[in-house]
């Protein structure tokens, strides 16, 4: 079977075309739905497990930040090494969650000592936008048209463009008001990346249901969790920003 995919994903962590040049898997040794849900549940509890160790450590007031910088860089490194070599995912993936976890536990745990209670509801939002996403789009609500992904890509990659200007300008001691500010454009603009990044999760819900459907490589499953759990991630920091913004109002 020489079939080639030619379908794209605007998440972040995904290439253009995630399947071009793939050859479909063989008989019994192809994706599918409930093997990539396993494997993301999976992940996630590697990650909420991870989490819990910097939590703990912070919480008894133990440093941690240094796991925190670890977790982050090591997590960077390995999703680069997952994105170029994508047969790598059954191995690099659980180690993904692993270092951020370590990461995300650290960033919660210093949040929370600022505004109490704020962690339970980050994750909360997180998991109940993830939920409602997925019944949109298994509904029907929501579409992943040509359109859909274009805007959703563009959107995302000027996101990025404009983090990235701000970790420059802030490398020479410059702050970007839009991006900190508690004020109202600075809430509004977190609003808005929220949205972004929850609408990345449909195009990882149509991913993996046409990686699944078209017979994608049965390493490809762990690619699905790997690219769900970075918009995870990020809608989850995202939250954490714009509920610490909204709490600063107060």
């Amino acid at each position: 079977m020489n079939r080639r995919f030619n379908f794209q994903s605007g998440n972040p962590a995904l290439k253009k075309n995630p399947f071009a040049g793939i050859s479909a898997g063989l008989r019994g040794q192809a994706m599918t739905v409930e093997g990539t849900v396993n494997k993301t549940v999976l992940s996630l509890v590697i990650l909420i497990v991870s989490a819990s160790y910097t939590w703990n450590l912070g919480m008894q007031g133990a440093p941690f930040m240094g796991m925190v910088m670890a977790g982050f860089i090591g997590g960077l490194i390995v999703a680069m090494i997952t994105i170029f070599k994508m047969h790598l995912a059954p191995i690099t993936t659980p180690i993904y969650a692993a270092l951020e976890g370590l990461a995300l536990g650290g960033i919660s745990v210093g949040i929370e000592m600022r505004y109490p209670g704020i962690a339970s509801q980050a994750v909360f939002l997180t998991f109940g936008t993830l939920g409602a996403l997925l019944l949109a789009y298994r509904t029907g609500v929501i579409r992943v048209t040509e359109k859909f992904k274009m805007g959703v890509f563009a959107a995302t990659g000027g996101i990025a463009i404009v983090y990235l200007l701000s970790f420059v300008v802030g490398m020479f001691g410059v702050s970007i008001p839009l991006i900190h500010s508690s004020g109202t454009f600075g809430i509004l603009f977190s609003l808005a990346v929220v949205v972004i990044a929850s609408l990345n999760l449909v195009l990882d819900f149509d991913f993996i249901a046409k990686g699944a459907a078209q017979g994608a490589p049965k390493y490809m499953e762990w690619f699905g969790a790997f690219s769900l759990l970075v918009t995870l991630v990020w809608l989850y920091i995202e939250i954490l920003h714009l509920l610490s913004k909204l709490q600063s109002r107060d």
